[in-house]
């Protein structure tokens, strides 16, 4: 039986219905050792920064635009456009397919904000801002779609360290300032159809701030704005905060990043529980390593209420 097989009887053991594995079977290398996540000074040059001076009589802000660099984020294992057909680029292509079907579909069976993409995880360190990051990479790939990239792990911010930004107004600025607008704060990067939107400042009612009107408002903009756009929400743990239960309401679809022989099943069981209102759950389990060496796998579960 392999490894794929036995994480499904896992989840199915679990009797937890609403999620179905799919047949498929995808790899999933994790960050070398010394990787984005842990290593903030390294990642210090993975982005030249630029600004373009905006003229004399422009009322706007400064646009704020950074040239990303790829071969270091290649290191990092994140795909980049002129990658080619890589392992990993080939599993993030199998993961994007089913939430893009879903994010785009005017049929009936249209998921409200479908668009609207938040990927979790259970507990701290299981990969999820590195699936995040790649993820949006990928759907950024697309020849017909634009992806937002949207750091709203408040607390402890992770896709700067991923990107090499620095402190960068974002998501809660705007939320706690009414003058400041969504296009003062996007971050428009060289990769054409990838933006970003980092977490901004900390605050101590971030969670009363998510769950607040304004950001309600914000969401249908980011929803609606462009017909073309999917949202991708790098989540805090869902066991570990209260924010992240309070995008889950919030959002079309979600994204759950499981690491593999570390997550228990009760765990997976009780966050399961707790986003259970959302229609589309998915499941990344990431990190299996094979019998037959030192290889990673990675499996993708999808199910759709």
């Amino acid at each position: 039986m392999s490894i794929i097989e036995k994480a499904a009887g896992k989840l199915e053991a679990e009797g937890k219905q609403r999620v179905k594995p799919a047949a498929l079977d995808v790899r999933a290398d994790p960050p070398p050792a010394s990787s984005a996540h842990d290593n903030t000074t390294e990642n210090q040059d993975v982005a030249d920064h630029s600004q373009d001076q905006a003229p004399a009589s422009a009322p706007a802000p400064v646009s704020r635009r950074i040239t990303l660099n790829q071969a270091k984020m290649r290191d990092y294992g994140i795909v980049t456009p002129d990658q080619g057909r890589t392992q990993i680029a080939e599993q993030f292509r199998v993961i994007k397919r089913p939430l893009l079907t879903n994010a785009f579909n005017k049929g009936p069976g249209m998921i409200k904000n479908g668009n609207l993409i938040m990927v979790t995880s259970a507990l701290a360190g299981e990969g999820k801002s590195f699936c995040t990051v790649n993820l949006a990479m990928s759907i950024a790939m697309e020849m017909d779609r634009t992806v937002l990239l949207v750091d709203a792990d408040v607390a402890r911010p992770t896709v700067p360290k991923i990107l090499g930004l620095g402190t960068e107004r974002g998501l809660m600025d705007i939320l706690l300032d009414d003058h400041l607008d969504l296009a003062d704060v996007l971050i428009k990067t060289d990769i054409e159809k990838l933006t970003l939107l980092t977490a901004g400042r900390r605050h101590s009612h971030s969670t009363e701030l998510l769950a607040s009107q304004s950001m309600g408002e914000l969401l249908k903009e980011l929803a609606q704005r462009y017909s073309d756009r999917v949202v991708i929400f790098d989540s805090p743990p869902l066991l570990l905060t209260s924010e992240a239960r309070v995008l889950a309401s919030l959002m079309g679809q979600i994204v759950l990043v499981v690491e593999a022989e570390t997550t228990s099943q009760q765990v997976v069981k009780e966050t399961l529980r707790q986003i259970e209102s959302c229609d589309v759950v998915n499941l990344i389990y990431n990190k299996a390593r094979s019998f037959s060496g030192g290889e990673y796998y990675g499996s993708y579960y999808h199910e759709s209420a």
